[in-house]
């Protein structure tokens, strides 16, 4: 039984929370983009509100963005920024 137990340890990997956040952000956005949306100010606007109505159901974006936490989002976001400055 303890063999089975180690043969399936799952291992915490923050940098794959990481990458998560990032891909929805850009699949996101591209969808904004492609409905003719200005997803700067759509993704803001969700930011800041928590009101899924920003974002569009094109290409299942709404859904997505809603598979993390508005909080882990602008932690990333803030991240990627302050690391790029």
């Amino acid at each position: 039984m303890s063999r089975e137990i180690t043969e399936n340890t799952v291992m915490f990997k923050v940098q794959a929370e990481e990458n998560k956040a990032r891909e929805i952000l850009l699949e996101v956005y591209d969808a904004l983009k492609e409905k003719g949306y200005n997803p700067i100010n759509q993704l803001v606007g969700y930011l800041l509100s928590g009101d899924p109505a920003y974002i569009t159901n094109h290409n299942n974006a709404r859904s997505l963005i809603r598979k993390l936490e508005r909080d882990e989002l602008l932690e990333e976001l803030v991240k990627k920024y302050l690391a790029a400055g």
